[in-house]
């Protein structure tokens, strides 16, 4: 402390100190300060007290019978419990805490790094869209898993379940100033009401990536080049996942063989897209349902259990062009070297009713999880929303899933 800050906080140093400050003395004129009133303390009174003393003032306030205010005292206010709140999230939601975010943000980041790596560029879009985007573009079924709510202007909205819709529509909106082929991806939480089991939640975040402008099976192969090679940065193999390869168009041939509606196929598709989540005779019992015959639901079971390309081509012929261009799939994936990460499974063709030649899945080779990624060609997707299509292809990958996959493979490498 210094010397002017002691002699003005020490009047007796001030004194001393005086001489040598070159001040006039009126400077230091000594300050007048009212003398304090004496404090009265009183003894604390209980709640019971206080009460008794107002009820006394009200009755004598009420026998004074003068005009004007009453002498009675307002109760004091009683402060009830304040209740906790549930201190968790909504099920099925997350909060990110710095050690979570921590691993969101270098999962991001490797999303990010491939992407750019293979040419894409990102893009996003909102999380609140119109609820007929997704209805229209997924069918009725999706409607039940929406997060969806009418605005204060009558707008029927709906938090996205994922991103495809929202990209189409984008896509429809930039029209010819888009130069195609047009390679984007995004990364974007999605909302779905559905059931919670490992893995999957009702929010999570999602890297999608798509080709549009590309009709050739390339734009697949790349796709799935490009999962592979965010598996190896992030230290999983083959022996950890794999993919599940197959076509629409394999499931539509076999119907045609029935005469099965153009119109039921989107129906079929959803049901066989739960083939190894219910048991069979329920598949058989929904089949059944929509009108396809005993001989035609054999016959489709058939075919939907076969594992083998070659056994696929001996049923549907060489000339099919499910069959063409998987095999060209599987040629460019022995010349992209992630030949022994792929399988074919012509039990795959994926719920949604946009698909509409190959599709495949990403799955964890133990068995333990659900679908890791997924996608497939849409080529008639623009169209759905009123605009001209585009050849196109694209997947979803949840960040959900693949953490269980990483601490998986963690633990079973130690």
């Amino acid at each position: 402390m210094s010397p002017l800050s002691s002699s003005l906080l020490n009047p007796r140093l001030s004194f001393s100190l005086k001489p040598l400050f070159l001040f006039s003395q009126s400077s230091f004129a000594p300050r007048k300060f009212q003398i304090p009133r004496q404090f009265v303390s009183a003894k604390r009174k209980t709640f019971s007290a206080l009460a008794s003393e107002q009820s006394s003032a009200t009755d004598n306030g009420g026998r004074s019978g003068g005009g004007g205010r009453s002498g009675a005292l307002s109760p004091s206010p009683v402060v009830e419990e304040v209740q906790r709140i549930d201190v968790n999230p909504p099920k099925g939601t997350r909060d990110f805490p710095p050690e979570d975010m921590r691993l969101r943000t270098w999962l991001f980041n490797h999303f990010r790094e491939v992407s750019r790596l293979f040419g894409f560029e990102e893009v996003d879009y909102p999380v609140l869209e119109s609820e007929v985007l997704f209805i229209r573009k997924a069918g009725e079924e999706i409607r039940d898993q929406l997060y969806c709510f009418e605005d204060r202007g009558n707008r029927r909205v709906a938090l996205r379940p994922e991103l495809t819709p929202s990209l189409a529509r984008l896509v429809i909106q930039k029209g010819k100033s888009l130069s195609l082929p047009l390679k984007w991806f995004a990364i974007g939480q999605c909302w779905r009401y559905e059931r919670m089991t490992r893995g999957r939640r009702r929010e999570h975040y999602q890297w999608n990536m798509d080709i549009l402008g590309l009709p050739e099976v390339t734009a697949e192969a790349e796709l799935i080049s490009s999962i592979v090679a965010f598996f190896k940065r992030i230290g999983i193999t083959e022996s950890d996942v794999g993919f599940k390869v197959s076509s629409r168009k394999v499931l539509q041939e076999v119907l045609r063989c029935y005469s099965v509606p153009e119109n039921l196929f989107g129906k079929v598709c959803i049901i066989i897209d739960k083939i190894e989540k219910i048991p069979i005779d329920e598949i058989k019992r929904e089949l059944n349902a929509t009108g396809l015959s005993e001989e035609a639901i054999e016959e489709l079971l058939q075919v939907l259990s076969i594992k083998s390309l070659t056994k696929l081509e001996e049923i549907l012929g060489g000339a099919g062009e499910a069959v063409a261009e998987l095999k060209e799939l599987f040629s460019l994936a022995e010349k992209f070297g992630y030949s022994e990460w792929i399988q074919f499974d012509a039990s795959v063709v994926r719920g949604l009713a946009y698909y509409t030649g190959i599709v495949f899945e990403g799955f964890d080779r133990q068995g333990k999880l659900r679908a890791i990624c997924g996608g497939g060609r849409y080529d008639r997707l623009l169209s759905t929303f009123g605009g001209d299509d585009v050849p196109a292809c694209g997947f979803g990958f949840g960040d959900a899933v693949i953490v269980e996959v990483c601490e998986a493979s963690i633990e079973g490498h130690q």
